[in-house]
Parts: C-alpha cells; structure tokens; sequence
C-alpha cells in the first residue's frame, strides 16, 4: 500500500510498561518494555492504547503512553 502524497502521515507511537513508582514515569525494566506499535493517525493509536490499558487495568504500576512521533519527526508542525 503506497502512502497519497497529498495526505500528511500523522505517526504515533504507543507503548508502556511497569513504572518504578506511581509518582513519575521511570520505567522499572527497560527490557521489558510493551511496543505495542507504530499508528499513521492519532485515532488509531488512542484504540489500541485503550486496548492495552483497560488489559492491565487492576495493574496499578502498568502504564501505557501515546507518543507524536510526526512532532519529533517535524518540529517546526508542533503544533498540530
């Protein structure tokens, strides 16, 4: 499947893992953490973010991020 140049890919990154504590965001075991995958819309990163989150829902230190990878990857867009 090729990419419309017209459309402007929007990527995002979602993964998680356990944290060391619940007051920040440092990982407990960076071996251990969950890519869940690369999506091309924020629409379909916050699916399976939702998906991985409601699944380790009674783990407390399990935590699940949405990074804008299209922010990093252009950071003169930021703002979108």
């Amino acid at each position: 499947m090729s990419a419309n140049p017209d459309h402007k890919q929007l990527l995002h990154l979602v993964f998680g893992g356990e944290l060391a504590s619940l007051e920040g965001v440092t990982f407990k075991d960076l071996a251990k953490l969950d890519i869940v995958g690369i999506f091309p819309n924020y629409a379909t990163a916050h699916t399976a973010w939702k998906a991985k989150a409601q699944q380790t829902v009674d783990q407390a230190q399990t935590r699940y991020f949405i990074v804008h990878l299209h922010r990093l990857l252009d950071p003169e867009t930021a703002a979108s």
